[in-house]
């Protein structure tokens, strides 16, 4: 039994914590928000989303070091790292990087490529025979797609380049070596072959890009290297600490929340949102992501981009009107508020209906949000939060009852929920619990994809025979 590290570098913020494994608790935590958005307003309008990587690792280090000064000596047997699994960063030859990340709220490829054809539709079109080796439709803001819409509008920035995933960048800064990916990141980039473990060749090549574009795969829960001499200066904790290969976050989510994962179904709230379950044998379909679990298994997903930014829509919206029309700048409470109003509706919002997919989903990226049902009674600030909050809860309904009729999947008797959007609006949790009709439960710990990473280094040193078995250990539920 031993004492582990999980980063998480996240898109709203970066967070860490120590867990042992001996006490099945989590021995300390820090979190520090990801303000390294670097994207000009005039790139915004175009749907760019851009960030600085050095300054991300720059602030997964503060966190580290913190942690560092927090464990008083206590001996780390391993670090785990997970994040942002969507997204890429160009490496040159001395694989440095030499691009800002581009990150998965990216939009570019949704531009028009020619004959009134979007780069995304052109690359769906190539794509679409490759759906049951890649597990998922190819989408905006992927490794494959950032890559392909590089390649026909800056192909000289890809030029004698390599790309790489967020986390494996970070792992790759900890330990001094060239970022080594695994399967569950691997296959978000939209070009990976589930049956094979590889790179899928024949679609990379269709694309007019190069396999050598692509990190090189290993597999998930492995050590890739230890904590180098400089990189321990800098964060105190020891050199030749190993470090894991980073893992995908909403694999890491899924084994840092479900001790049973066969029974369990889990809904993650952040910033976007996705339903899970876990499948023991690949199960091919053409309506939901399959994306490859840690060391075995897969996990089948309903992901969209209803979440915590569906939320933040409203929220600015509310904001700008206190602004604009009342001069009324200052409202830090302003969520709190919009909770508040909204739990003194009725469910059902008095027949107010909301679709919250302001920025499309992955599967129809220029489809807008709605609301429909307005009428002289419920055309309220507390209607309109509440409807809202009713519709990011229908998506995962919707994607689960996809699940049932695709066949194979079996009907699970426990619902768990994850994510800050979870945790932090016991409305939304109250609403999701109400949509499933049967009671949520949360992991006791927060930060659930750090403790994932966590667990993962855990497995990669030999501490638990597998993933499966270092979640039934440790994973512990909230009751009340």
């Amino acid at each position: 039994m031993g004492k582990y590290i999980g980063l998480d570098l996240g898109t709203t913020s970066i967070s860490g914590l120590i867990l042992d494994t001996e006490s099945k608790a989590v021995l300390s935590h820090r979190s520090v928000p990801n303000d390294s958005e670097i994207t000009t307003s005039e790139d915004k309008v175009k749907g760019y989303s851009e960030w600085d990587i050095e300054q991300m690792i720059k602030l997964a280090y503060s966190v580290l070091s913190d942690l560092a000064d927090e464990s008083n000596q206590m001996d780390i047997n391993a670090i785990g790292v997970t994040g942002q699994m969507h997204g890429m960063v160009l490496l040159d030859q001395d694989n440095v990087s030499c691009s800002p990340f581009i990150g998965w709220q990216d939009q570019r490829c949704n531009q028009f490529f020619c004959d009134e054809v979007t780069y995304l539709e052109a690359i769906q079109e190539i794509g679409q025979d490759y759906l049951e080796k890649t597990g998922c439709h190819l989408s905006a803001g992927y490794m494959a797609t950032t890559l392909f819409w590089l390649h026909q509008n800056v192909p000289e920035s890809i030029t004698n380049t390599s790309s790489c995933f967020a986390p494996d960048c970070l792992v790759g800064h900890l330990c001094g070596i060239v970022p080594i990916t695994d399967p569950t990141n691997a296959a978000s980039a939209g070009v990976f072959n589930l049956q094979t473990g590889t790179w899928d060749a024949d679609l990379i090549r269709k694309l007019g890009l190069l396999v050598t574009q692509f990190p090189e795969i290993k597999p998930s829960c492995t050590v890739v290297g230890s904590v180098s001499e400089e990189t321990s200066n800098i964060i105190g904790i020891p050199s030749g600490t190993p470090v894991s290969v980073a893992c995908g976050d909403n694999q890491a989510s899924f084994a840092g929340s479900v001790s049973d994962y066969l029974n369990s179904l889990l809904v993650n709230i952040g910033t976007g949102g996705q339903v899970s379950v876990f499948l023991d044998k690949y199960l091919p379909t053409h309506e939901l992501d399959v994306r490859p679990f840690l060391q075995s298994g897969f996990l089948l997903v309903g992901a969209g981009l209803c979440g915590g930014k569906s939320y933040r829509v409203l929220r600015d919206f509310v904001q700008q009107i206190g602004a604009s029309v009342f001069g009324i700048d200052d409202t830090p409470n302003l969520y709190s508020d919009l909770n508040r109003l909204a739990s003194e509706v009725a469910a059902g919002s008095d027949g107010l209906r909301c679709e919250p997919i302001f920025s499309g989903s992955r599967r129809e990226p220029d489809r807008r949000g709605i609301w429909e049902g307005v009428s002289t009674t419920n055309l309220t600030i507390g209607h309109m939060a509440r409807s809202l909050i009713e519709g990011i809860a229908e998506q995962f309904t919707v994607f689960y009852e996809e699940m049932q009729e695709i066949g194979g999947v079996q009907l699970r008797q426990s619902l768990i929920g994850s994510g800050n959007g979870i945790r932090e609006n016991q409305l939304l949790r109250h609403v999701v619990s109400d949509s499933f009709s049967t009671s949520l439960t949360t992991p006791l710990y927060t930060e659930e994809a750090a403790v994932g990473a966590a667990l993962s280094s855990a497995v990669a040193i030999g501490e638990f025979n597998n993933i499966q078995d270092a979640s039934r250990n440790f994973i512990r539920y909230n009751f009340n």
